[in-house]
C-alpha cells in the first residue's frame, strides 16, 4: 500500500530551491537595495546603524517562507530506493 505522503518530494523541493535562489533572491536584493536606497532618498540620508539594521532584518526575513523548502534538499533523496 502506498503511503500519501503530504508536501512537496524530494524532487520539487530541489527544483524550488534552485529558482528561489537563482531567480528569487537576485530579485529580493533588488528589492532590498531599492527600499534602502528610497528611505535614504526620502529622509535625506539615513544614519549608518539604521541601513546595517535594514539589510540585517531583510536578510534574514527572505529565508522564513522558504525553510520547508530547502529542509533535507543537501542530503541524499530519502524517497530513492537503496540498489
Amino acid at each position: 500500500m502506498a503511503e500519501d505522503k503530504k508536501g512537496l518530494s524530494y524532487k520539487a523541493r530541489r527544483r524550488w530551491s534552485l529558482v528561489i535562489l537563482l531567480v528569487g533572491m537576485p530579485l529580493y536584493i533588488v528589492l532590498a537595495v531599492t527600499l534602502t536606497d528610497w528611505l535614504r532618498a526620502r529622509n535625506d540620508g539615513l544614519p549608518v546603524v539604521v541601513e546595517l539594521l535594514i539589510f540585517i532584518v531583510l536578510g534574514l526575513l527572505w529565508a522564513f517562507p522558504f525553510k520547508f523548502v530547502f529542509r533535507g534538499v543537501g542530503k541524499e533523496d530519502p524517497d530513492a530506493d537503496g540498489s
